[in-house]
């Protein structure tokens, strides 16, 4: 059966302590009232994320399995399948899903409907590289640690996390999403078990608002 034609498999909320994190319905009607024209989406960027670009361009690392967190379209995806990578990705948007299966018919990429608070077993540690683009930004912060912690346990054992995210220490800041992230809060990351490796702090043409693109590894 051909990839696209499959319904993707959908993994549901297992704990009611950590139920309606994400406003799937919220996500889902943004991506069907796109219509499959992703400049309708207010995140939209061209192509592949620039951090992803250049990490491969800098470590050139030996492929090996990846992740993609809130895949959206699948840009990152594929940007990474086309260089060797066993990829996985998924989003909590059915629509975002089937729109990146269609874009892309004879990927190699696993997608997945799925809740980031309710993966499959099998995705626990199990990636060599994780890619994190704008989801925690996307989740009340309230929420922003068992989000951090969720992406984190994604990392095997040596494996990396380029995580980029809007940031902001303006607590005054506009309802969300998105809800710019309080830089200190990515510590969250290295008390999850991960070690930072480096942190690029790069301006906005938005008056106290930056973006933070970092990279983290699981050194056990």
């Amino acid at each position: 059966m051909d990839k696209a034609s499959t319904a993707p498999p959908e993994v549901r909320v297992a704990s009611d302590s950590v139920s309606n994190v994400i406003d799937g319905e919220f996500f889902e009607q943004i991506y069907q009232g796109a219509q499959r024209d992703r400049y309708r989406l207010g995140w939209t960027k061209p192509g592949p994320d620039q951090m992803l670009t250049r990490w491969l361009a800098d470590e050139a690392p030996t492929p090996g399995r990846a992740m993609v967190v809130g895949c959206g379209v699948g840009d990152d995806a594929e940007f990474l399948a086309a260089r060797g990578w066993d990829v996985s990705a998924f989003d909590v948007s059915r629509t975002a899903i089937e729109w990146a299966r269609e874009r892309s018919p004879h990927s190699t990429v696993e997608y997945r409907v799925a809740d980031l608070f309710a993966l499959p077993e099998e995705w626990h540690r199990a990636f060599d590289l994780v890619v994190e683009v704008w989801t925690i930004q996307s989740i009340d912060p309230l929420h922003t640690k068992v989000t951090i912690s969720a992406i984190a346990e994604l990392v095997a054992e040596d494996g990396t996390l380029l995580v980029s995210t809007l940031t902001s220490s303006d607590a005054d800041r506009a309802a969300g999403p998105p809800w710019p992230v309080d830089p200190a809060a990515l510590d969250g990351f290295v008390e999850a078990g991960l070690v930072e490796v480096r942190r690029d702090d790069i301006s906005t043409k938005y008056p106290s608002v930056g973006r933070l693109e970092v990279e983290f590894r699981r050194k056990d």
